[in-house]
């Protein structure tokens, strides 16, 4: 696989904030239902600000997905509606909308598992990303997407099915580009990768961002999201428990023991046979509702 663009030492953004200007991104106060009974977000608040990498962290099931679906129109798909709350992009409203005016308004995911067109070509799932950019636009972003993937300017003729896991996401991410996004949310992006390729997606990532990009990475891997993130946010059962500059979030005990593996043990709470899962889950229920 291409080596990704040099980057150099990723820099350590957490001890610094983009300013204090109004956010790109803004979630206040957010409530979504499904089948006008399930009650999933509960109040969530978030700012992604203009030229940041924020993280976004939960176990399964905290409603990480179900807050990209509120920000990117997808609710209706899944029989979900916001009760209460909006989302705000550059101070206007957007939820409510439908995703491809979203889409326009300058918003983009990856969605988790990559979702590409696996019979289409490389460049077939590439210009089908362009689809709300003039033609110039999309030329433009089409030789970004070549010079930030040169593995994909290799494969472009490819049937995209066939390619590699990391090539498969590169393919996800550059026509997510070709939309030229103010915000790329990047959902799971190291899902089911190898460690190596991890460490280019991650820099990639990097390189992405310091192009100018506002990303919003939702992750498992909290020690790769928090490596890159200039903030992070944690929700649990569809709330916010913790957000911060991402150093800070790396640094706090909770962060360490229930998401980057580091200390806690597996007694002490909780039946004799309980898996370390479940107890770091009990533990992490208990002490976040204190």
């Amino acid at each position: 696989m291409g080596a990704p663009p040099t980057t150099g030492p990723v820099p350590d953004h957490g001890s610094t904030t983009p300013g204090d200007a109004a956010p790109l991104l803004a979630v206040r106060g957010l409530e979504v239902v499904y089948d006008d009974v399930v009650l999933v977000l509960r109040g969530v608040s978030l700012d992604v600000p203009r030229g940041a990498i924020v993280a976004l962290l939960g176990a399964n099931g905290a409603g990480k997905t179900t807050l990209l679906r509120a920000i990117t129109g997808l609710l209706d798909v899944h029989r979900g509606r916001i009760t209460k709350g909006e989302v705000l992009l550059d101070g206007e409203r957007i939820s409510g909308r439908q995703p491809p005016a979203i889409v326009r308004r300058g918003v983009a995911q990856v969605m988790e598992g990559r979702r590409i067109f696996a019979e289409m070509t490389v460049d077939e799932n590439l210009r089908a990303g362009g689809f709300t950019r003039s033609r110039s636009e999309a030329r433009e972003a089409y030789g970004r997407v070549m010079d930030l993937f040169p593995k994909l300017a290799e494969r472009r003729d490819q049937t995209a099915g066939y390619l590699s896991g990391g090539e498969q996401q590169m393919v996800a991410m550059g026509r997510a580009l070709m939309a030229s996004p103010q915000l790329l949310i990047l959902d799971e992006p190291s899902l089911g990768l190898a460690p190596r390729i991890v460490e280019q997606i991650r820099d990639i990532v990097v390189a992405l961002n310091e192009q100018g990009t506002t990303v919003l990475l939702v992750e498992q891997n909290a020690t790769m999201a928090l490596s890159i993130a200039t903030r992070g946010t944690v929700l649990e059962t569809g709330r916010v428990v913790k957000e911060g500059a991402a150093a800070a979030l790396r640094d706090d005990r909770d962060i360490q023991e229930f998401y980057l593996g580091i200390g806690g043990t597996a007694d002490g709470e909780g039946p004799a046979r309980r898996s370390f899962r479940d107890v770091k889950s009990y533990r992490r229920r208990k002490r976040w509702a204190a």
